[in-house]
């Protein structure tokens, strides 16, 4: 699975919570200042050559959705992140969270009953 630029994750993101959609139905749920249309469109059309995206045609109308589940590039980009910035180390990507995130007691409880598991 490849890596995505900013963009291309954006963009994912907005079609994950829609599951099916035309490019105007993505760039409606763009935040203020929206891009361009024609962006929206190039960066669709790049995740579907990377193999993120799949359409079915109406005419010219295209309706796009995701291939790669949420969770599956959510997995693989923590990974990613755990390797390259945590020394593959739980431990530290933990603390990280705990002190940097200021967990609250309840949530550092909730960790500790999963780590129990």
């Amino acid at each position: 699975m490849q890596k995505l630029t900013k963009a291309e994750e954006d963009v994912m993101q907005l079609l994950w919570e829609v599951s099916r959609g035309t490019v105007s139905d993505l760039l409606e749920r763009c935040p203020e200042p929206k891009p361009p249309h024609s962006t929206i469109s190039s960066v669709v059309r790049i995740l579907e050559k990377k193999g993120f995206v799949g359409h079915k045609a109406y005419g010219k109308t295209h309706e796009y959705f995701p291939l790669v589940e949420r969770e599956a590039y959510g997995s693989r980009s923590l990974g990613d992140l755990l390797r390259n910035y945590f020394g593959g180390s739980v431990p530290r990507l933990v603390s990280h969270l705990a002190e940097e995130e200021k967990l609250s007691k309840a949530e550092l409880d909730d960790l500790l009953k999963i780590l129990e598991k």
